[in-house]
């Protein structure tokens, strides 16, 4: 279990995380979201001990990270897929981790197959390695010593669709077996699909968390028109308060049935009429996220 507590780290004046807090489970996949500068990475940092929060306290099984013995062996850790030594192959940088976690060095070749990174990928030298192939031999290294808990920050950049879909189907099999996994990402869509539980963080705070399913019913119900300023103007004569969809359409935070009376009423024709919440997360996101900077503040 991954356990946050009330975590806080500042930049002089500056809250780059202002007391977040969550857990994940074991058994579950917990999507964490929000836009560039939100303090995503910041939290992941301090989770793994390579950034001392101002107050607040992170945990692993219950204790904090920098105490673990051998940390490799319960935790693994992909914060950034370009830390490897360049001049080293892909095997000797899974090996060298091998001997420095203990871990047989006949591993190493076990994660670089389980990773889709072939005998010759494994004698190229990770310099010549394209980000999509640096990435995979990042989940190489979180995974060689067996934890029972990842943390992964933008694990998918580099990937292409095919490598994607891989990844999900691995993440969702750690789990599965009883794994925890904290997972960073941008593409929503994705981490909608194998999460089971979300953080949304904005402005370094949590702004949302709860149960996919949970959020995803929060998000109200998606109508399409024939006329758009029709439908806006019979939304607004109903009562019904809409924001625009990121597809064309209107979420509006009120059943089918009303909102199909009030067009009908107006006699406007509807061509989609469902629940936002089928693929809805973005929509969530933009919502919850609304006037954040999109810049990564650097430090």
């Amino acid at each position: 279990m991954i356990r946050v507590e009330h975590l806080t780290k500042r930049y002089g004046s500056h809250p780059a995380v202002d007391d977040v807090s969550f857990t994940c489970e074991p058994g579950t996949v917990t999507g964490f979201l929000g836009p560039n500068g939100a303090g995503k990475s910041t939290t992941m940092r301090m989770i793994c001990g390579l950034t001392p929060p101002t107050s607040g306290v992170a945990t692993v099984d219950g204790v904090p990270y920098r105490r673990l013995g051998n940390p490799g062996r319960r935790v693994g850790v992909l914060l950034d897929a370009s830390a490897q030594h360049g001049g080293r192959t892909g095997r000797e940088v899974l090996v060298l981790a091998a001997l420095t976690m203990g871990v047989d060095r006949r591993e190493a070749g076990r994660a670089l197959d389980r990773v889709g990174l072939n005998a010759t990928a494994a004698r190229r030298r990770v310099k010549r390695y394209s980000l999509g192939m640096r990435q995979r031999l990042g989940l190489a290294h979180a995974l060689l010593g067996d934890p029972a808990v990842l943390i992964l920050d933008e694990p998918a950049n580099g990937l292409d669709p095919e490598g994607i879909f891989w990844m999900r189907g691995l993440l969702r099999e750690f789990a599965d077996r009883g794994g925890t996994v904290l997972l960073s990402s941008h593409l929503l869509r994705e981490v909608e699909a194998v999460a089971d539980h979300l953080v949304v963080i904005g402005g370094g705070r949590v702004v949302a968390r709860g149960g996919r399913d949970e959020l995803l019913a929060s998000a109200g119900t998606l109508v399409r028109a024939l006329d758009p300023a029709a439908l806006a103007a019979a939304l607004e004569r109903a009562g019904l308060a809409g924001t625009p969809a990121t597809d064309g359409g209107v979420v509006v935070r009120a059943g089918a049935e009303a909102i199909g009376r009030a067009a009908a009423d107006a006699g406007v024709a509807l061509v989609e009429l469902r629940p936002a919440g089928a693929g809805g997360l973005e929509q969530i996101f933009l919502e919850l996220t609304a006037g954040e900077s999109v810049r990564e503040a650097v430090r």
